[in-house]
């Protein structure tokens, strides 16, 4: 569960611009709120790789905002992926259709370096990449340079190649990426649930 509520938050906090906007009113450099404007989620398509548990609650929670839930699964018939709350599509489809790109997949060598620069170009512009899952699954340079490049929104990360990552890290350093430390299932209730 929180896991699943962690992704929601990412892509909460990218498309209403939270963080920036709480770094905005922290340095007085709000100077037109409207710049800081944000996006609805409702009725976007979000693609969830890999719907396991945690991709199944994050379809679940995206059925809150009247999103159209897509996942790619290699393991999972299209009959059992719509009982999870979403449609099966291919890898491709799912990157051209996508406005939000959720990794619930685990970290193994079908799926080290999944997303690379042809997958990131491949993204619909304006979509936004959300890894709660591993690092290595996507690749930082790669992302680093779409998103510079424009060729994404943004995006939300819990995982890292090297976890912490420095302060300097060059994806730590954009307006569009919202990041974590790797503390997207660590709650007070779930710890104590593995207690």
């Amino acid at each position: 569960e929180p896991v699943a509520e962690h992704a929601m938050a990412l892509m909460l906090n990218l498309t209403k611009r939270v963080g920036l906007g709480n770094r905005a009113l922290l340095s007085g450099a709000v100077t037109d709120r409207f710049l800081l404007t944000g996006n609805n989620i409702r009725e976007k398509t979000v693609g969830i790789v890999g719907i396991g548990r945690i991709g199944r609650l994050t379809a679940k929670y995206c059925g809150a905002f009247d999103m159209r839930v897509l996942a790619t699964d290699p393991y999972l018939s299209a009959e059992e992926i719509t009982r999870r709350g979403a449609t099966k599509v291919d890898f491709a489809t799912l990157l051209a259709e996508s406005d939000f790109i959720s990794v619930h997949c685990p970290r193994n060598r079908e799926t080290i370096g999944m997303f690379g620069a042809e997958e990131f170009a491949r993204m619909k512009p304006g979509a936004y990449f959300i890894n709660t899952a591993r690092g290595r699954i996507h690749d930082e340079a790669a992302l680093l340079e779409a998103l510079r490049g424009g060729k994404i929104a943004g995006a939300g990360l819990d995982v890292f190649d090297t976890e912490p990552p420095p302060p300097d890290h060059p994806l730590l350093q954009l307006e569009n990426v919202v990041a974590t430390p790797h503390v997207a299932g660590a709650t007070v209730e779930t710890v104590q649930a593995m207690s």
